[in-house]
């Protein structure tokens, strides 16, 4: 059974690392589930601590994934219209793949910069804010489902 455990967990891990690039897929949750697959082998190798503490990274690396992008937009001096253009693009772009979660926060906080009277080269920044803001946000996502996966394996081996 302990066999069955290792093989849906390691599914789990390659799924979690795609869903680090990929939008509809949830990279740390799923790692995180991996790693709680294990726990139902017949010597448990994480203590509940442990546990606890990674499902917690794994949650906020989740919910960061949808607020960074945001904050990098405003960062980079968009207004309060180039926020909720990201936001919607984000939300829009969720349903449209990965080009989609790509460009969606981008191109919704240009054309929310557009729209509250910016000139363009200042919603461009804003655009490039939020684009910066969604590619650390996605190294955020695939360092943490990197050390949930290297947890994984080498619980394996001890």
């Amino acid at each position: 059974m302990d066999v069955l455990w290792v093989i849906l967990g390691i599914i789990l891990l390659l799924g979690g690392l795609a869903g680090c690039i990929l939008p509809f897929l949830p990279g740390p949750p799923l790692c995180f589930i991996a790693l709680l697959l294990l726990q139902l082998k017949t010597m448990p190798p994480f203590t509940t601590r442990f546990l606890i503490i990674w499902g917690a990274i794994a949650a906020v690396v989740t919910l960061l994934d949808y607020i960074i992008p945001v904050y990098g937009t405003k960062k980079f001096g968009g207004s309060r219209y180039g926020v909720w253009g990201c936001t919607i693009g984000l939300l829009i772009g969720i349903w449209l793949g990965p080009w989609g979660i790509i460009l969606g926060p981008f191109v919704g906080a240009f054309v929310g910069e557009i729209l509250a009277s910016s000139n363009s080269s200042q919603a461009l920044r804003a655009a490039l804010g939020s684009f910066i803001g969604f590619l650390f946000g996605t190294l955020l996502k695939l360092i943490v489902c990197l050390v949930m996966s290297w947890y994984f394996v080498a619980s394996l081996f001890q």
